[in-house]
């Protein structure tokens, strides 16, 4: 995927505050401080497109960027860090939920797993949810340059193995290296084309 402009559009927090110019979107969804800010600034070969924090948690709303004016990149609020307020941290489950639940121009959900360590209850739960409401999805394990060759087997077995029967692809990825952002691309872009391929028979068969 050649990028040739990416840009932020908006933050939102419900569905009146959304975008509106009905591009496909892909949405980044995982825990705080696994690197969704940085995995999207790896894809659209930028330094700080999305904003990189040492503080786990600063992502609180959602922040839509648009790239080659043809699809968004939607970087989700992170889960699971204690220190943020819990009335903040309440807010966060039902903000991201209406938004996969309700947003029609959904493609796709890149789910972020560290690759240093076994798979979170929430992270569990996230898969779950995503699997039962039958959203596209598929599994980015980063910081992958964190773990040493000889250990990166069975690093991922062990993961893979904590996802209890997700179907979906799983990549090892790093924002350092961009391995896995090839092959991450290929699927943002398969599942944005088949949708459009889809609605557009829909169109022609009508």
């Amino acid at each position: 995927m050649k990028v040739n402009d990416a840009v932020f559009v908006k933050s939102a927090v419900a569905p009146g505050d959304y975008p509106s110019q009905g591009l496909p979107e892909v949405a980044f969804a995982g825990r705080s401080n696994v690197g969704k800010s940085s995995v999207i600034n790896c894809l659209v070969h930028r330094r700080a497109l999305a904003k990189i924090s040492s503080a786990p948690g600063k992502t609180r709303l959602l922040n839509f960027f648009v790239v080659n004016s043809a699809l968004s990149l939607v970087d989700l609020p992170g889960y699971g860090f204690a220190k943020v307020p819990e009335k903040v941290r309440r807010s966060w489950g039902p903000m991201v939920e209406t938004y996969l639940e309700r947003r029609k121009e959904l493609r796709l959900v890149v789910l972020l797993l560290d690759a240093r360590h076994e798979p979170t209850k929430q992270d569990l739960q996230l898969v779950e949810w995503v699997h039962q409401h039958r959203i596209p999805s598929v599994a980015v394990v980063t910081k992958i340059d964190k773990v040493s060759r000889s250990r990166r087997k069975n690093q991922m077995g062990t993961i893979l193995n904590s996802l209890r029967g997700f179907e979906g692809k799983m990549i090892p990825f790093s924002a350092v290296t961009g391995e896995g952002k090839a092959s991450l691309w290929g699927e943002i872009m398969r599942a944005c084309q088949e949708e459009r391929a889809e609605h557009a028979g829909k169109k022609v068969k009508g």
